[in-house]
């Protein structure tokens, strides 16, 4: 039986500069970096949530054909890969901070049916909804 998430794919043209982006403006930890043959093998987290890790894999990287490799790289070069939501308790907040550590927002913060949404890029392209959840809404009853 699933019993949850715990690591999903970042697809990176340059693993240490997105390192770097995740650590140093995002503020999560590395959790593992391996090298591995011709390859590294490098995960980061969010502090508060330890079980779930964001590997981030080279788009030149082994299991990928020469084909695939660049159909991916295309993709992410513009930026129409979405890798996730992010949730945070200060939308605003992690905006402003965030902005001013050289993030690329492509959607200020905006009232949304389901809280306040933000959407960043990382270095690569890739796209991320930041996202408060409102208080008031139960996701089991108003989306399950």
């Amino acid at each position: 039986m699933i019993t949850g998430l715990g690591i999903t794919t970042v697809w990176t043209f340059d693993q240490q500069r997105t390192k770097a982006f995740f650590t140093e403006k995002l503020g999560f930890e590395v959790r593992s970096e391996v090298p591995m043959g011709a390859m590294r093998w490098v995960t980061v987290g969010a502090k508060e949530q330890p079980d779930v890790e964001l590997a981030l894999m080279s788009l030149d990287g082994p299991g990928l054909d020469a084909e695939s490799s660049q159909a991916l790289k295309k993709l992410v070069g513009k930026g129409v890969i979405g890798a996730g939501a992010f949730r945070t308790d200060d939308c605003r907040g992690d905006y402003e901070t965030f902005r001013a550590r050289g993030v690329e927002f492509v959607q200020e913060p905006q009232e949304r049916p389901y809280g306040i949404e933000a959407i960043f890029r990382d270095d690569n392209g890739n796209w991320y909804s930041l996202t408060e959840r409102s208080a008031e809404l139960d996701f089991s009853k108003d989306f399950g």
